[in-house]
Formats: C-alpha cells, sequence, structure tokens
C-alpha cells in the first residue's frame, strides 16, 4: 500500500468568488405575511451526541438569519459597525417544540415584528423544511448602542431606520 500526501499552497486553490449583494437580492424569499426564509442544512457540527440539533446551534442560525436580511435590504452589518452602532440582544426568548436532526433541512423564518422606539423585536419561526413541522419559536429583542459612549442611542442613524422600515411586514 502506497500513501500519498497531498499539499497545496493557498495560492493553488480555487475559491468560489462571491456573488455581489446586488445579484443575491433576487433571491430574497419573504412570504406574503413578511417572513424571510433562510434553510440551513443540519450539519454533524450542529448536533450532539445523540444527532439532535444542540440548543444553541438555533440561536446562531436566528443570528444568521437576521443578519442576511438586513444585509439583502441594504443594511450591512460591518457598514453598522463602521458607523459606530451596534445592535446587541438585551432579550430572548426561545421556546422548543420539537427537534431537528442530522441531515434535516431547517427553514429559518424571521420578521421584525415592532419598533418600538429604537427597540427592533424580531419574531423567529424554524420549521423542519420537508415536513413543515414547527421545531421552536423564538423572539429577540434588539437595541441599537453608540459604541462610542457605550450608551443606547435616542435615535437610529437615517440610514439604519430607513433599512428597517423595509423590513416592517
Amino acid at each position: 500500500m502506497t500513501l500519498m500526501l497531498l499539499s497545496y499552497s493557498y495560492n493553488e486553490l480555487t475559491l468560489p468568488t462571491p456573488l455581489p449583494i446586488h445579484a443575491i437580492q433576487r433571491v430574497v424569499q419573504t412570504t406574503d405575511d413578511g417572513w424571510f426564509e433562510y434553510p440551513v442544512h443540519v450539519y454533524p457540527h450542529h448536533t450532539d451526541y445523540a444527532g439532535r440539533v444542540w440548543h444553541g446551534t438555533y440561536i446562531s442560525w436566528m443570528e444568521e438569519a437576521r443578519v442576511t436580511y438586513m444585509q439583502l435590504l441594504g443594511l450591512s452589518f460591518a457598514e453598522l459597525v463602521a458607523m459606530g452602532c451596534d445592535l446587541p440582544v438585551v432579550d430572548l426568548s426561545l421556546r422548543y417544540h420539537q427537534p431537528l436532526r442530522m441531515g434535516d433541512i431547517a427553514l429559518v423564518k424571521t420578521r421584525i415584528n415592532q419598533m418600538e422606539g429604537v427597540r427592533m423585536v424580531c419574531d423567529y419561526r424554524i420549521e423542519q423544511a420537508a415536513t413543515q413541522k414547527l421545531c421552536a419559536t423564538a423572539q429577540v429583542t434588539l437595541v441599537p448602542i453608540d459604541q462610542e459612549k457605550g450608551k443606547i442611542m435616542r435615535q437610529l442613524p437615517p440610514t439604519v431606520k430607513q433599512a428597517l422600515t423595509r423590513l416592517m411586514p
């Protein structure tokens, strides 16, 4: 038996070119009632020893869906931070209904259900895509923080407010 060791330098690897945001915007899926749908494949690293999705993974998926949706509507989180604004979670409620398992496709649905002053309240539904069975529901509240002052902003920056308004059903 002969073993071969293959090595590649970084320059030899061909990485896929990411799609520019304007190309992706055409495939944004929202339902009639305002849900943004974000599919996720359940990989082994998402699961516990029993092959069920680990409880903290749902929170990561929710943030991925929310940040992706905001980016597709013109509000890049990186740009938000560059403007000196952050949107930390100040409240989170998560209810598990049934587990997702390794190999499943999850459908993470998100929408902003209300803006209270500068507070943004997001709803989530996580379903098993093939059966549409409800696996988890959640609600997350975020507030804008002025990074320099370390305090809650009294007003949203105009570009942030404009983008968030487009997220409302």
